[in-house]
This record gives structure tokens, sequence and C-alpha cells, in this order.
């Protein structure tokens, strides 16, 4: 004991740091491949009536910009989308999301609603010069800053955008062709599976913040926990991709008023 004693004396041994996680602001173990997160969770049309419905159609299109240096929401897109399907919400949907029929009946068809997201897209890109990108391994050394977008999950992206848009026939931007699953990327960094959402930030030693199933919400909570996860080292990297790329935003068809 006298020897570590004199070690931590002459500076050879460092202590342990007892500060708690919230003080330590620069954590994380390695630079991010991505500059930005943009985070997406949607809530579609639902039912529990016991019969497959195999058309679920989104009915809120949210997203927040999270910037991996800082740990701030930067900025936020939000719409309602108006269901042509089943127009009319089931009760058991307006009861777990929140949402309300007239909320959706007047919001915007998802055509107008991606039209919208891309505008959004456009925006930021000018002011923060992002751009995405696949296949990333190295940070970023020029001036661009790159983005990838992050979903709980790969049911967003991979399968409720992804099936509404060819039912509907409808061009889906081909930077949401690529995402981090932040749920699979918890697990193997965590090496334990999370339970939720919710559950997942519990065990982190966060508490979920405003409504569980609005989509803003989500999408906010979910931005919390993936920059907890980089605080504590996780890496952030490209988990699903329906092809690769990179590019700018290009407008869907026209945008109301034009």
């Amino acid at each position: 004991m006298a020897t570590k004693r004199l070690a931590r004396q002459l500076g050879l041994i460092r202590r342990k740091s007892v500060a708690p996680a919230s003080e330590k602001q620069g954590r994380s173990k390695s630079k991010q491949l991505y500059d930005y997160l943009i985070v997406i969770d949607f809530e579609s049309t639902c039912w529990n009536d016991g019969k497959h419905h195999n058309s679920q159609e989104i009915i809120e299109f949210p997203a927040v910009l999270l910037n991996t240096l800082t740990g701030e929401i930067e900025c936020e897109f939000h719409a309602y989308v108006q269901p042509q399907e089943h127009p009319i919400l089931s009760e058991f949907c307006m009861e777990l999301t929140g949402i309300k029929q007239a909320q959706v009946d007047e919001g915007v068809p998802l055509k107008i609603c991606l039209s919208q997201f891309c505008k959004w897209i456009h925006k930021i890109q000018q002011q923060k010069k992002i751009i995405f990108a696949t296949g990333v391994s190295e940070p970023s050394t020029s001036a661009a800053k790159l983005c990838a977008f992050v979903t709980w999950s790969d049911w967003d992206l991979g399968v409720c955008l992804e099936y509404e848009c060819k039912r509907k026939q409808l061009l889906k931007p081909v930077f949401l062709n690529s995402w981090i699953d932040l749920r699979a990327t918890y697990k193997l960094f965590y090496r334990r599976k999370p339970k939720g959402l919710s559950g997942a930030l519990q065990e982190v030693g966060i508490e979920f913040s405003g409504r569980e199933h609005s989509g803003l919400d989500d999408s906010r909570n979910t931005a919390l926990l993936a920059w907890n996860m980089i605080r504590d080292g996780c890496l952030m990297k490209i988990t699903r991709s329906f092809n690769k790329g990179t590019g700018f935003c290009k407008y869907i068809g026209k945008f109301p008023g034009q």
C-alpha cells in the first residue's frame, strides 16, 4: 500500500474518476463517423381487432437532428399525415398514440409530407454542410459533415415507409435507404437485450420524457439514448442499407404554394 501511495504522489498512478455521467462530457472513446444523426420514429395506423393488417399507414412523421459532438438536438421536423387507405383511426390507435382524428384529417398525404421533409433536409444540408453517405469507416476530414439516419429497430424505414411507398407508387428519397438500428446497436454494445425504448433508457439511468408512442417524443428520447451511448464509447455505424451511395436531397413533387 505504501508503494501505491508513493506512486500516486509521483503521478504514476491516476485515481479513477468518480464524476457522475452528466459531468463526463468528453468520455467518448473515439471520434464518431457521423457528425450528425437524424432520428426518426413513425406512428402508424393500428388495430387490436385480432385481424392481420398489411396496410399500415404513417400518421405521424417526426425527425430530430442530433449533433454527435455536443449532444444537442439542433432542429426538428414534424408533420401529421393523412391516411388514405384507412382514413378513420381506430379507438385503439388514438388511445395508444394520443393522435386525434382531427389531427390526421388536417394533415397532408404522405406524398406531400415526403416533399416537405425533403425541403427540411435540403435546408439543413445547406445550413450545416451535411451530406449522407454509407460504407463510412473513418471520420470525414473534409469540410462536409457526414450524417446518418437512426431508428429504433428496422421497422420504420425497412418496413413501414418502404411498403407504403410501394403500395402507393411513391418515390422514396434515396437517402432513407440506409440507417442505424439503435436497438440492434444497443444490444451489441451493452451485451443485453433492451426491453423496449423506455426499458433501454431506464437501464442506462434515464427516465423517458414525454408520452410513449408519441412519434416526436419517441424520436427525442431515442436521440437522448444515442447520445448516452456515444458518451459511453459506442461508435455509431450503419446497420442496414438497401443500396450504396451519397447525395443531396432531391425534391419530390411540388410544395404547397408552388
